[in-house]
């Protein structure tokens, strides 16, 4: 599934190119590399970015989950911290103030 998710990604991406594109200059670069946009693989890329989309619906839910997971296992807590120095113990342990 990470593979497809991957692949919606980078096809998103794409399109999203393509809509800057035809949003600054009036360029289409997918029509203008597959010969138009009637052409039958210009149509197939284009559906092919618009079902990307949808899939990437769920990669933004998918992320929310895996970021709040990830902040439950790095919890500070379970961290074994050390704030000693290596080369001398403290004066001051031994007058338990």
């Amino acid at each position: 599934m990470r593979t497809l998710q991957r692949i919606a990604l980078a096809l998103v991406i794409i399109g999203a190119i393509n809509w800057g594109l035809i949003g600054l200059f009036q360029f289409d670069l997918v029509a203008s590399i597959f010969g138009g946009q009637a052409a039958g693989f210009s149509r197939i890329i284009y559906t092919l970015v618009g079902i990307s989309g949808i899939i990437s619906i769920g990669l933004y839910f998918n992320e929310l989950n895996e970021d709040a997971h990830a902040d439950d296992t790095q919890d500070i807590s379970s961290r074994n911290l050390s704030y000693g120095t290596e080369f001398a113990e403290d004066e001051n342990d031994d007058l338990n103030l």
